[in-house]
Protein backbone atom coordinates (compact mmCIF):
# COMPACT_ATOMS: atom_id res chain seq x y z
CA UNK A 1 0.00 0.00 0.00
CA UNK A 2 2.71 2.49 0.94
CA UNK A 3 5.66 2.06 0.18
CA UNK A 4 9.02 5.08 1.48
CA UNK A 5 12.10 4.33 -0.14
CA UNK A 6 15.34 5.87 1.16
CA UNK A 7 13.43 8.76 2.21
CA UNK A 8 15.87 11.49 3.78
CA UNK A 9 15.11 15.22 4.58
CA UNK A 10 18.14 17.45 5.51
CA UNK A 11 18.40 20.92 6.96
CA UNK A 12 21.28 22.49 6.10
CA UNK A 13 23.96 20.23 7.96
CA UNK A 14 21.00 18.77 10.30
CA UNK A 15 19.44 15.44 9.05
CA UNK A 16 15.81 15.54 10.54
CA UNK A 17 14.89 12.00 8.07
CA UNK A 18 17.72 9.49 8.00
CA UNK A 19 17.49 7.49 5.06
CA UNK A 20 13.83 5.86 6.30
CA UNK A 21 12.63 3.17 4.13
CA UNK A 22 9.00 1.76 5.19
CA UNK A 23 6.29 -0.58 3.74
CA UNK A 24 2.93 -0.45 5.32
CA UNK A 25 0.56 -3.15 3.81
CA UNK A 26 -2.98 -2.07 2.94
CA UNK A 27 -5.68 -2.56 5.68
CA UNK A 28 -3.05 -1.56 8.48
CA UNK A 29 -3.72 0.44 11.19
CA UNK A 30 0.10 1.82 11.71
CA UNK A 31 1.26 3.76 14.81
CA UNK A 32 4.22 6.18 14.39
CA UNK A 33 6.22 6.68 17.21
CA UNK A 34 9.35 8.11 18.58
CA UNK A 35 10.41 10.94 20.88
CA UNK A 36 9.86 14.88 20.06
CA UNK A 37 12.50 15.74 17.15
CA UNK A 38 12.69 12.15 16.00
CA UNK A 39 11.61 12.95 12.53
CA UNK A 40 7.71 11.15 12.44
CA UNK A 41 5.86 14.64 11.24
CA UNK A 42 8.56 15.36 9.17
CA UNK A 43 7.78 12.34 7.54
CA UNK A 44 4.33 12.63 7.51
CA UNK A 45 4.58 15.50 5.96
CA UNK A 46 6.71 14.33 2.57
CA UNK A 47 4.12 11.42 2.20
CA UNK A 48 0.69 14.40 2.20
CA UNK A 49 2.94 16.47 -0.17
CA UNK A 50 3.38 19.30 1.95
CA UNK A 51 7.17 19.34 2.18
CA UNK A 52 9.95 18.21 -0.26
CA UNK A 53 12.38 15.22 -0.06
CA UNK A 54 15.90 15.41 -0.14
CA UNK A 55 16.22 12.54 -1.10
CA UNK A 56 13.69 9.33 -1.85
CA UNK A 57 10.45 8.21 -2.66
CA UNK A 58 7.11 7.43 -2.23
CA UNK A 59 4.49 5.65 -3.30
CA UNK A 60 1.58 4.71 -3.01
CA UNK A 61 -0.22 1.08 -4.00
CA UNK A 62 0.84 1.63 -7.83
CA UNK A 63 0.55 4.94 -8.43
CA UNK A 64 3.91 6.15 -9.19
CA UNK A 65 3.22 9.93 -9.63
CA UNK A 66 5.36 12.58 -7.82
CA UNK A 67 4.83 13.53 -4.57
CA UNK A 68 2.49 16.63 -3.95
CA UNK A 69 1.11 15.87 -7.27
CA UNK A 70 -2.90 15.96 -7.64
CA UNK A 71 -2.64 12.41 -8.42
CA UNK A 72 -1.27 11.36 -5.44
CA UNK A 73 -2.94 14.15 -3.17
CA UNK A 74 -5.72 12.09 -3.71
CA UNK A 75 -5.04 8.99 -2.62
CA UNK A 76 -4.16 10.54 1.10
CA UNK A 77 -6.98 12.39 3.68
CA UNK A 78 -4.48 14.38 5.96
CA UNK A 79 -5.46 15.33 9.96
CA UNK A 80 -3.04 17.45 11.01
CA UNK A 81 -1.93 18.05 14.62
CA UNK A 82 -3.40 21.08 14.03
CA UNK A 83 -6.04 22.50 12.01
CA UNK A 84 -7.50 26.15 11.27
CA UNK A 85 -11.15 26.81 11.51
CA UNK A 86 -12.91 28.67 9.45
CA UNK A 87 -15.49 32.21 10.97
CA UNK A 88 -19.09 32.25 9.95
CA UNK A 89 -18.89 28.65 8.25
CA UNK A 90 -21.17 25.96 9.47
CA UNK A 91 -20.44 22.03 9.39
CA UNK A 92 -22.06 21.26 6.06
CA UNK A 93 -20.77 24.37 4.38
CA UNK A 94 -17.09 23.47 5.81
CA UNK A 95 -17.58 19.55 4.29
CA UNK A 96 -18.94 21.68 0.83
CA UNK A 97 -16.10 23.74 0.40
CA UNK A 98 -13.28 20.58 0.70
CA UNK A 99 -15.53 18.58 -1.07
CA UNK A 100 -15.89 21.40 -4.42
CA UNK A 101 -11.48 21.09 -4.16
CA UNK A 102 -11.69 17.80 -4.86
CA UNK A 103 -13.90 18.47 -7.80
CA UNK A 104 -16.75 16.44 -6.40
CA UNK A 105 -20.46 17.42 -7.65
CA UNK A 106 -22.69 18.81 -5.29
CA UNK A 107 -25.14 15.68 -4.58
CA UNK A 108 -22.28 13.26 -3.92
CA UNK A 109 -20.72 16.11 -1.20
CA UNK A 110 -24.07 16.59 0.43
CA UNK A 111 -24.85 12.44 0.36
CA UNK A 112 -21.68 11.66 1.82
CA UNK A 113 -21.69 14.63 4.06
CA UNK A 114 -24.80 13.00 5.99
CA UNK A 115 -22.69 9.58 6.04
CA UNK A 116 -19.28 10.51 7.21
CA UNK A 117 -21.34 12.87 10.17
CA UNK A 118 -23.10 10.09 11.19
CA UNK A 119 -19.91 8.13 11.26
CA UNK A 120 -18.25 10.73 13.24
CA UNK A 121 -21.23 11.27 15.55
CA UNK A 122 -21.83 14.62 14.38
CA UNK A 123 -24.93 14.04 12.73
CA UNK A 124 -26.87 16.58 15.02
CA UNK A 125 -23.96 19.21 14.58
CA UNK A 126 -24.31 20.08 10.91
CA UNK A 127 -25.85 23.18 11.33
CA UNK A 128 -23.43 24.51 13.78
CA UNK A 129 -20.76 27.06 13.12
CA UNK A 130 -17.74 25.16 13.38
CA UNK A 131 -15.69 27.53 15.28
CA UNK A 132 -18.40 26.82 18.14
CA UNK A 133 -17.91 23.04 18.72
CA UNK A 134 -15.53 21.46 21.04
CA UNK A 135 -11.87 20.35 20.43
CA UNK A 136 -12.62 16.46 20.20
CA UNK A 137 -15.68 17.54 17.56
CA UNK A 138 -13.48 19.56 15.56
CA UNK A 139 -10.94 16.77 15.47
CA UNK A 140 -13.79 14.57 14.37
CA UNK A 141 -14.91 16.67 11.65
CA UNK A 142 -11.61 16.57 10.66
CA UNK A 143 -11.45 12.95 10.03
CA UNK A 144 -15.01 13.89 8.08
CA UNK A 145 -13.28 15.70 5.86
CA UNK A 146 -10.36 13.96 5.43
CA UNK A 147 -12.99 11.15 4.31
CA UNK A 148 -14.92 12.81 2.29
CA UNK A 149 -13.36 12.34 -0.93
CA UNK A 150 -12.57 8.03 -0.11
CA UNK A 151 -8.95 7.94 0.12
CA UNK A 152 -7.09 4.89 0.34
CA UNK A 153 -4.53 6.37 3.07
CA UNK A 154 -5.63 7.84 6.05
CA UNK A 155 -2.71 9.88 8.03
CA UNK A 156 -3.47 11.25 11.25
CA UNK A 157 -0.54 13.45 12.91
CA UNK A 158 -0.94 13.19 17.05
CA UNK A 159 -4.72 13.24 16.14
CA UNK A 160 -5.86 13.28 20.16
CA UNK A 161 -3.19 16.11 21.39
CA UNK A 162 -5.19 18.15 23.55
CA UNK A 163 -8.54 16.22 24.01
CA UNK A 164 -9.88 15.50 27.01
CA UNK A 165 -10.35 11.53 28.63
CA UNK A 166 -13.38 11.42 26.64
CA UNK A 167 -13.15 12.68 23.20
CA UNK A 168 -9.31 10.60 23.17
CA UNK A 169 -11.65 7.55 23.51
CA UNK A 170 -14.46 8.59 21.17
CA UNK A 171 -11.72 9.07 18.64
CA UNK A 172 -10.05 5.65 19.20
CA UNK A 173 -13.19 3.96 18.83
CA UNK A 174 -13.71 6.25 15.50
CA UNK A 175 -10.31 5.10 13.99
CA UNK A 176 -10.53 1.53 15.37
CA UNK A 177 -14.34 1.49 13.32
CA UNK A 178 -12.74 2.43 10.34
CA UNK A 179 -10.03 -0.11 10.27
CA UNK A 180 -12.54 -2.20 10.80
CA UNK A 181 -13.87 -1.06 7.64
CA UNK A 182 -10.65 -1.57 5.79
CA UNK A 183 -9.01 1.59 5.50
CA UNK A 184 -5.36 1.75 5.91
CA UNK A 185 -4.45 4.33 8.80
CA UNK A 186 -1.66 5.50 9.90
CA UNK A 187 -1.60 7.40 13.10
CA UNK A 188 1.37 9.28 14.90
CA UNK A 189 0.97 9.57 18.35
CA UNK A 190 2.79 9.73 22.02
CA UNK A 191 0.07 8.21 24.04
CA UNK A 192 1.60 4.48 23.30
CA UNK A 193 -0.94 2.94 25.35
CA UNK A 194 -3.62 3.92 23.30
CA UNK A 195 -1.72 2.95 20.22
CA UNK A 196 -0.71 -0.55 21.46
CA UNK A 197 -4.71 -1.02 21.82
CA UNK A 198 -5.34 0.22 18.53
CA UNK A 199 -2.71 -0.57 15.67
CA UNK A 200 -1.75 -3.89 14.62
CA UNK A 201 1.84 -2.43 13.18
CA UNK A 202 3.90 0.07 14.09
CA UNK A 203 7.19 1.97 13.43
CA UNK A 204 9.49 3.85 15.74
CA UNK A 205 11.30 6.57 15.32
CA UNK A 206 15.02 7.84 16.67
CA UNK A 207 16.86 10.84 15.46
CA UNK A 208 15.56 10.65 12.11
CA UNK A 209 16.26 6.65 11.83
CA UNK A 210 13.65 3.84 11.85
CA UNK A 211 15.02 1.70 14.29
CA UNK A 212 11.91 -1.09 14.72
CA UNK A 213 8.81 -1.36 12.19
CA UNK A 214 6.60 -4.41 11.68
CA UNK A 215 3.73 -6.14 14.02
CA UNK A 216 4.12 -5.22 17.78
CA UNK A 217 4.21 -8.70 18.79
CA UNK A 218 6.94 -9.69 16.60
CA UNK A 219 9.12 -6.80 17.34
CA UNK A 220 8.80 -7.59 21.12
CA UNK A 221 9.46 -10.96 20.72
CA UNK A 222 12.54 -10.10 18.55
CA UNK A 223 14.06 -7.73 21.36
CA UNK A 224 13.16 -9.47 24.20
CA UNK A 225 14.29 -13.15 22.43
CA UNK A 226 10.54 -14.83 22.74
CA UNK A 227 8.36 -14.96 25.58
CA UNK A 228 8.45 -15.48 29.00
CA UNK A 229 6.10 -18.49 30.20
CA UNK A 230 5.15 -19.09 33.74
CA UNK A 231 4.04 -22.89 34.17
CA UNK A 232 2.09 -23.87 37.75
CA UNK A 233 2.45 -27.42 38.44
CA UNK A 234 1.23 -28.94 41.69
CA UNK A 235 3.71 -32.04 41.54
CA UNK A 236 6.45 -33.93 39.33
CA UNK A 237 8.75 -30.72 38.73
CA UNK A 238 11.57 -32.83 38.54
CA UNK A 239 10.14 -34.60 35.41
CA UNK A 240 8.47 -31.52 33.96
CA UNK A 241 11.79 -29.10 33.71
CA UNK A 242 13.51 -32.19 32.38
CA UNK A 243 11.05 -32.41 29.54
CA UNK A 244 11.35 -28.75 28.75
CA UNK A 245 14.88 -28.39 28.56
CA UNK A 246 14.52 -31.05 26.07
CA UNK A 247 12.28 -29.10 23.63
CA UNK A 248 14.16 -27.16 21.06
CA UNK A 249 13.84 -23.33 21.12
CA UNK A 250 13.39 -23.70 25.06
CA UNK A 251 14.78 -22.02 27.10
CA UNK A 252 14.34 -22.91 31.43
CA UNK A 253 15.18 -19.37 33.18
CA UNK A 254 14.11 -19.95 36.68
CA UNK A 255 12.92 -23.17 38.62
CA UNK A 256 10.45 -22.02 41.95
CA UNK A 257 8.61 -24.27 44.19
CA UNK A 258 5.26 -24.46 42.28
CA UNK A 259 6.22 -22.59 38.92
CA UNK A 260 8.75 -23.10 36.34
CA UNK A 261 9.50 -20.20 34.05
CA UNK A 262 10.57 -20.25 30.26
CA UNK A 263 11.53 -18.31 27.48
CA UNK A 264 9.90 -19.54 24.10
CA UNK A 265 9.32 -17.68 20.56
CA UNK A 266 6.71 -20.03 19.62
CA UNK A 267 3.68 -19.15 18.38
CA UNK A 268 -0.20 -19.13 20.44
CA UNK A 269 -0.44 -22.62 18.81
CA UNK A 270 3.02 -23.56 19.34
CA UNK A 271 2.59 -22.56 23.57
CA UNK A 272 -0.50 -24.70 23.37
CA UNK A 273 0.71 -27.78 22.16
CA UNK A 274 3.38 -27.31 24.99
CA UNK A 275 1.25 -27.45 27.31
CA UNK A 276 -0.86 -30.31 26.09
CA UNK A 277 2.29 -32.30 25.98
CA UNK A 278 3.30 -31.72 29.40
CA UNK A 279 0.00 -32.91 30.21
CA UNK A 280 -0.49 -35.82 27.91
CA UNK A 281 2.82 -36.36 30.23
CA UNK A 282 0.72 -36.92 33.22
CA UNK A 283 2.07 -33.67 34.50
CA UNK A 284 -0.33 -31.92 37.10
CA UNK A 285 -0.91 -28.28 36.14
CA UNK A 286 -2.85 -25.43 37.76
CA UNK A 287 -2.11 -22.98 35.35
CA UNK A 288 0.17 -20.86 33.27
CA UNK A 289 0.35 -17.37 31.29
CA UNK A 290 2.38 -15.52 29.35
CA UNK A 291 3.92 -11.98 30.54
CA UNK A 292 2.87 -9.26 28.64
CA UNK A 293 5.12 -6.75 27.45
CA UNK A 294 4.28 -3.27 26.60
CA UNK A 295 4.84 -0.74 24.03
CA UNK A 296 5.81 1.81 26.33
CA UNK A 297 8.78 -0.63 28.08
CA UNK A 298 9.58 -1.55 24.20
CA UNK A 299 9.90 2.28 23.36
CA UNK A 300 12.46 2.77 26.68
CA UNK A 301 14.52 0.22 25.40
CA UNK A 302 14.89 0.92 21.49
CA UNK A 303 15.13 4.84 21.86
CA UNK A 304 16.98 4.85 25.20
CA UNK A 305 14.49 6.71 27.23
CA UNK A 306 14.00 9.08 24.60
CA UNK A 307 17.78 11.13 25.05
Amino acid sequence: MLYINNLSKNYGSFTAVNHLSLHIPEGDLFGFVGPNGAGKTTTIRIVCGLLKASEGSVRIGGTQAAVGSREMKKLIGYVPDFFGVYDNLKVKEYMDMYGSMYGMYSRDIARLTDDLLELVNLTDKKEFYVDTLSRGMKQRLCVARALLHNPRLLILDEPNSGLDPRARVEMKELLKNLHSMGKTIVISSHILSELSEMCNSIGIMHHGQLVAAGRIEDIMNHISGGNRIHIRLVSDMESAVRMLREQAGITVESVRENEVIINYGGTEEEICALIGQLIHNHVVLTGFYREEGSLESLFMQLTGGGQ
